[in-house]
């Protein structure tokens, strides 16, 4: 019984992301909740966000991710807690190795959740579905539920400082179910939160007319919010951001607190990866643009005209 919250890692630390599963789970009040850590890490901090106990395989194996090395280990995470439900960060890691997760152990999969809450003693999820059109509520009926989360759909708490008891092996998983061989790892070259994590966006478009456009705009109006940048696919496939900036259908899912599209019309590609936002602001010199439609507020007008209105304020207001 209980929950098993998969907690991502960066550099050692677990990711905001964790704190956030972990303060749900336990809010849920469906039996123990487990952190799990897959590879090196320091795990101190993670009972005072609500786990009352840690599992870390500390297993170089699982420091670099492979599809077979985690799915083995996740299972066995299973066993040994007896688990009810698996939490997850719903990114390239649950999105890999759930589905073969769920086959192997014959679970149900709840896919990218946006709430979770307690219902007669089960875990129901309310997820988005066509493009966000519309919110179902999914239940599994299995021995074994796995829910994937999308970042900042729960607030995070304070630390209450209590320590859990942490029990460390190697996960029962070997270089013998390691499917790929990693040969290089680069950095990414900005120091901005990831896309999917990111409590604030700053998304340009496609009528933003350059890189040099993108970089003059975009950027600095994304540092007066203290935001990371992101852009539409158009604006990616014109060079004036990296895939890695992408949002939409056929880049980043995000679900920021604040989210500000300069230039973008709102295909449904790109609102189904942002529409969940809590708050859209929207500039575009188009008065019938879709994402008006989505927007909580919406400026018709130039964006080279509005967006350095918009940063001076904000330069004010969080200096």
């Amino acid at each position: 019984m209980g929950i098993l919250v998969l907690c991502d890692t960066d550099g050692g630390a677990p990711r905001k992301s964790a704190y956030e599963l972990l303060g749900k789970a336990k809010a849920l009040g469906l039996g123990p909740v487990t952190a799990l850590v897959l590879g090196s890490a320091d795990v101190s901090s993670l009972g005072g966000y609500g786990a009352d106990a840690v599992l870390h395989y500390d297993n170089a194996v699982l420091g670099t991710y492979s599809t077979g090395a985690v799915v083995k280990a996740l299972a066995n995470a299973i066993a040994a807690t007896g688990a009810q439900y698996v939490l997850a960060s719903a990114n390239q890691v649950a999105r890999d190795a759930f589905p073969r997760l769920s086959a192997r152990i014959g679970a149900g999969y709840a896919v990218e959740c946006t709430d979770l809450r307690s219902e007669g003693g089960k875990l129901v999820g309310r997820r988005p579905v066509y493009a966000g059109k519309a919110l179902v509520d999914v239940a599994t009926n299995s021995a074994v539920g796995l829910y994937s989360v999308r970042p900042n759909s729960f607030p995070i708490g304070a630390s209450t400082g209590a320590s859990a008891p942490v029990t460390v092996s190697d996960g029962g998983v070997s270089a013998a179910d390691v499917d790929v061989k990693v040969v290089q790892t680069l950095a990414p070259e900005g120091k901005e939160v990831d896309l999917t994590e990111a409590d604030r966006i700053v998304s340009g478009g496609r009528s933003l007319k350059s890189k040099e456009g993108f970089d003059s705009v975009v950027r600095p109006l994304a540092a007066a919010v203290h935001a990371t940048p992101g852009a539409s696919r158009a604006a990616v496939d014109a060079g004036y951001a990296h895939h890695g900036d992408q949002v939409g259908q056929t880049g980043k899912v995000v679900n920021p607190s604040l989210y500000i599209a300069l230039g973008i019309s709102g295909a449904i590609q790109h609102l189904a990866g942002m529409r969940t936002s809590r708050v859209i602001v929207a500039v575009n010199k188009d008065a019938d643009a879709p994402i008006f439609q989505y927007a909580t507020y919406g400026i018709v007008g130039d964006l080279f005209e509005y967006a350095p209105l918009l940063q001076k304020e904000f330069e004010k207001a969080l200096s």
